[in-house]
């Protein structure tokens, strides 16, 4: 049991439980790798966004917190990791993939920590700050046409692999079974024991696909009743950076439809004006993808309000806004 402070009964309830997270943190035990950290995120309730849809509830899990900042830090360390065990990875071969942006981050932070060198392939015209972090962690980086996207990084990154064998792994996030597995071992159990086994809908985006095929797939073995629904931008030239309009993109194998019960069409307006709306209303600076699954999990948690049923919605939130700024350049040196 934790013990609070002894002026704590004087104290305002939103204190109270201010000082109450702050003892639980300082308990934590000492960890021995920042790879320990991957995982266990928080789930948050949207209180103020979900009084739109009386008698339900809306729950978002905060990927923002893993260490590396994003939801993609589950499936860079569970690929990893069994690259690693199957002798795949090691002997200085470098780790080899594309990525939009969060997953080369996760790789990288993984990689650091695990002394595997990584390299990657991202479209030209991704984040700087995305750029810039990546590279802190001494990360190679090849860029590819950015009129291209995330699938003609892709392509370059299948043609450096097929020309170079000896010099990468190429794990293929797209095509990794370890990917979808990170999210149906994590994610999805995780959801599972914070809403004590009462989750009725679970909504989420697709980009690789792992998030949602991984999640979905074991909540519906935990409970076949529970709705779990993919959140789509509405057309090719969207806004929504790390997510794929399936009908126009190279399909990731890893995508199994079959374990959706549905799909949601989302604008892009419509994703940035949530994000906006979840910094003002919730306190929660999230990237452009977040703001459309709580959009999505909004429109779901209306329809269940409107019938007249309670229900329990839970999205996620795949990373923070600051992401997408350009930060002050990091500099070696000051003149003061």
């Amino acid at each position: 049991m934790t013990t609070l402070p002894s002026h704590a009964g004087s104290l305002p309830p939103a204190r109270v439980q201010l000082e109450r997270a702050r003892a639980e943190r300082s308990l934590r035990k000492p960890m021995q790798s920042v790879l320990e950290l991957v995982g266990q995120t928080p789930l948050i309730r949207l209180g103020q966004i979900e009084r739109l849809c009386p008698g339900v509830e809306l729950w978002a899990k905060a990927e923002f917190s893993n260490p590396g900042g994003s939801v993609k830090d589950r499936a860079a360390t569970y690929i990893i990791r069994e690259a690693l065990v199957r002798g795949d990875l090691g002997s200085g071969k470098r780790l080899l993939d594309s990525t939009s942006g969060n997953t080369g981050i996760a790789y990288s932070m993984v990689g650091a920590a695990l002394g595997i060198p990584i390299t990657l392939v991202m479209p030209e015209n991704a984040s700087l700050p995305r750029k810039h972090v990546t590279r802190s962690y001494g990360t190679e980086l090849v860029f590819s046409d950015a009129m291209d996207g995330s699938d003609g990084a892709i392509v370059l990154a299948r043609k450096l692999a097929t020309e170079h064998p000896d010099r990468y792994y190429y794990t293929n996030q797209y095509a990794n079974e370890s990917n979808w597995r990170a999210h149906y071992l994590g994610t999805a159990v995780e959801i599972w024991e914070q809403t004590q086994h009462r989750i009725t809908h679970f909504v989420t985006g697709i980009g690789t696909s792992g998030t949602v095929v991984g999640t979905s797939r074991r909540l519906h073995e935990l409970n076949p009743a529970i709705r779990c629904i993919a959140m789509q931008p509405e057309d090719a030239w969207h806004g929504l950076e790390g997510l794929k309009h399936i009908p126009s993109s190279i399909v990731p194998p890893i995508y199994d439809e079959s374990v959706l019960d549905e799909t949601i069409w989302m604008p892009t307006e419509e994703g940035w004006d949530m994000s906006e709306r979840i910094g003002k209303d919730e306190g929660l600076f999230v990237g452009h993808s977040s703001g459309g699954n709580v959009a999505a999990a909004l429109r779901v948690a209306k329809q269940v309000a409107a019938r007249g049923e309670s229900g329990v919605v839970v999205t996620v939130l795949c990373d923070r806004g600051d992401r997408y700024f350009g930060p002050l350049k990091w500099e070696k040196h000051y003149v003061w």
